[in-house]
């Protein structure tokens, strides 16, 4: 693996310091390794080199399966170095602008207040700067469905997923227990958790269709569930069967598909022809075809046969019934 060049690594360090500083539970070797594109080795200089910095940072005592080291800081040493400039400000902005949930809008309006009051010494100046980032970035409007999120709701499934305790929830005029695995946020905020009346099967239940929800005092055993393992074999949310997906991409769309993020397994190549072929791995047969669907005829599917079916299907049932 090849390390960045030499005069990346201080910003590198103080941007490992905030994150290091930020989980409660440090920060591993590995996990240094990965986000900043680096051999062990250099991992362990940077972690040497913000220890000679910072004393207080320390092995932490982390609980877990995997006997893995993490490293954290002790206090609160770095608070007085924190900031927050115009652009960071202006981009959280831009997410309050985008969002079409009008509970959401209103949290993340409510943090911008606040990160602009411990930002007050420079009130003025950030304002300015802000007003100018909104003035010259816009955004294209999006055609989403508006759903009511409950915020109590969510604040429960927090605290549930933080604890591993289980929740009780009417959804679907149905009593149920769960036991929270994770949230996963899309046009619809999702809520992943197993049904204790079913077993071990986990399932996807959309957060804003819940009534009567209440935190319990049972907790649970999470096991090795890991949401992000859990989240990237689907297109979308909906799981089911994994299909090894091949998408032809004509001249014309080549250079947009070969630049366009489809799937975190993905791969793809550029074809002699100036065609473009992308393959990856994911269920959710019904999600891939909407989405082939928005790239026209310059999209095709090679393969599985059985997509390419069912996508033919439903261009003909789509026609018939126009």
């Amino acid at each position: 693996m090849e390390d960045k060049p030499r005069y990346s690594r201080n910003s590198d360090i103080i941007e490992l310091a905030f994150a290091m500083a930020s989980r409660p539970q440090g920060i591993t070797i590995k996990e240094i390794e990965e986000e900043y594109g680096v051999s062990r080795r250099t991992a362990e200089r940077m972690r040497d080199s913000l220890i000679n910095i910072f004393p207080q940072i320390e092995e932490l005592e982390i609980d877990e399966q995997y006997n893995t080291k993490h490293w954290g800081f002790t206090n609160h040493a770095l608070l007085p170095l924190i900031s927050f400039t115009p652009k960071e400000i202006a981009n959280i902005e831009q997410y309050e602008r985008r969002t079409t949930n009008k509970e959401v809008k209103s949290e993340l309006k409510k943090t911008v207040d606040k990160i602009k009051l411990l930002s007050q010494k420079r009130n003025n100046t950030i304002e300015n700067n802000i007003e100018l980032y909104m003035q010259t970035e816009g955004y294209a409007i999006r055609q989403m469905p508006q759903y009511k999120m409950n915020l109590e709701h969510l604040g429960i499934v927090r605290e549930a997923l933080k604890d591993s305790k289980m929740v009780s929830a009417v959804y679907h005029e149905k009593q149920r227990k769960l036991e929270p695995l994770g949230l996963i946020y899309g046009e619809k905020v999702y809520l992943v958790a197993r049904e204790k009346a079913k077993g071990d099967g986990i399932y996807n239940y959309l957060l804003h269709k819940f009534t009567d929800f209440k935190l319990t005092d049972e907790t649970f055993d999470k096991g090795d569930f890991d949401l992000q393992k859990y989240s990237s074999r689907s297109f979308g949310v909906y799981q089911g069967e994994v299909l090894s997906v091949k998408l032809l991409f004509n001249q014309e769309l080549a250079e947009d598909a070969s630049k366009y993020n489809f799937h975190p397994t993905q791969k793809g190549k550029y074809n002699e022809d100036g065609t473009y072929t992308v393959t990856f791995k994911a269920s959710g047969s019904r999600e891939i075809i909407w989405h082939v669907f928005k790239w026209g005829a310059g999209c095709k599917i090679l393969s599985p046969k059985s997509l390419r079916d069912e996508y033919k299907k439903y261009l003909v049932e789509n026609v018939e019934n126009y």
